[in-house]
């Protein structure tokens, strides 16, 4: 578990701010150095960066004034310079040269971008380059935009198959309550489990810190068989003490002892569903309790235009996602040989044709089980 090699590091915006919200250097040179420790102990190391809003707003104060999203954007255009600018100069004090890599969501569900992104930073990583990552604000609207630094973090984790996630933070890690308004709150050391009290804790809407992406993210990458370390960020030597020295710092959640594979992880995290499939019991059963395929027999309704090779969601018919799949058919399609057996199947479509609308090898389920 201790043998950690590629280690993505995401910080907030509060961690690398002063108490006006504007760009700390001592805080930035702080985190640059700790990085730059673990890549001279022969690590790999990811920086996921939040704070190029309020990068913009240090430069841009008559625009920060502005809640719109096109004056948010403008802020992050300009202040995402501004942040590299920072992390240019810290960096190559240490003579240790950084990448910028700006994502979205769409980046992400897109196998093929997926894949090729992956393959940046293994390049990047190979030529011992610390890759900054931040999400692309300028350009993400709701639909492309992937929401948070927290899930962003746990994203690259999962893309660049890394061996740990660090989260720093404001707060010493997952606690039992808000410490904020409960003296009885306890710090939460190991978290093995994230099952429904973890998230009702860390629950949105709680007042406790933003801690719901955080188990989210733990969430994602746990799955991956990522462990996921949650840490204050201005504990000293922070990243050091965790990695290098082994110490037990904040709160660490452990890998799920099957995790997922990467291509059906990414189905199921990364993938945006293009439409739904509704199952009748008889094929709900077939896939929970038996491991099947999913047959068109078993399909009762459509929703949502998909073609050949789109992620759908499979649903039961009372709603709840069971699972999400790579379908075989177009929804034009399925509409046609839904509810049908073989025979059926053979005279609408002829001799060319699949068995199965999803193969249980394209099929990841929610609640695993053995998927």
């Amino acid at each position: 578990m201790n043998d950690w090699k590629r280690i993505v590091v995401k910080v907030g915006t509060s961690s690398i701010t002063d108490e006006r919200g504007n760009p700390s250097g001592e805080k930035i040179l702080s985190l640059v150095r700790e990085c730059v420790k673990l890549m001279r102990a022969n690590k790999e190391v990811v920086l996921v960066s939040s704070g190029a809003i309020a990068s913009g707003r240090e430069i841009m104060q008559k625009l920060s004034k502005r809640k719109d999203l096109p004056a948010k954007q403008a802020l992050s255009a300009v202040g995402q310079v501004r942040l590299m600018q920072y992390y240019s100069q810290l960096f190559s004090i240490f003579k240790q040269p950084i990448a910028q890599i700006l994502l979205t969501a769409e980046d992400l569900r897109d196998r093929k971008r997926y894949i090729n992104i992956s393959q940046t930073f293994e390049t990047l990583i190979e030529e011992k380059v610390v890759p900054i990552v931040n999400e692309n604000d300028t350009v993400a609207v709701e639909e492309i935009k992937i929401g948070d630094n927290d899930t962003l973090s746990a994203k690259v984790a999962c893309a660049i198959n890394a061996d740990l996630l660090v989260i720093l933070s404001d707060v010493e890690g997952l606690y039992s309550e808000d410490p904020n308004l409960s003296p009885n709150a306890v710090l939460i050391r190991d978290v093995y489990d994230i099952d429904e009290k973890i998230e009702k804790i860390a629950g949105p809407g709680k007042g406790t810190g933003g801690m719901y992406t955080k188990v989210q993210a733990a969430k994602i990458v746990t799955e991956a068989g990522i462990p996921m370390i949650l840490a204050k960020a201005d504990l000293e030597n922070v990243l050091e003490r965790i990695v290098l020295k082994k110490e037990k710092v904040g709160t660490m959640f452990y890998p799920v002892e099957r995790h997922l594979n990467r291509r059906k992880h990414w189905m199921l995290f990364m993938a945006k569903p293009q439409g739904k499939v509704y199952i009748d019991d008889g094929a709900k059963d077939a896939l929970l309790k038996k491991g099947k395929s999913l047959l068109p027999v078993g399909v009762k309704k459509i929703e949502g235009e998909f073609v050949r090779g789109d992620t759908v969601s499979i649903l039961d018919l009372t709603g709840e996602e069971i699972g999400r799949g790579i379908t075989n058919y177009d929804s034009s399609e399925l509409e046609r040989i839904k509810g049908k057996n073989t025979e059926e199947i053979k005279n609408i479509l002829g001799e060319d044709f699949y068995e199965e609308v999803i193969h249980r090898n394209n099929l990841v389920l929610i609640n695993r089980g053995d998927s």
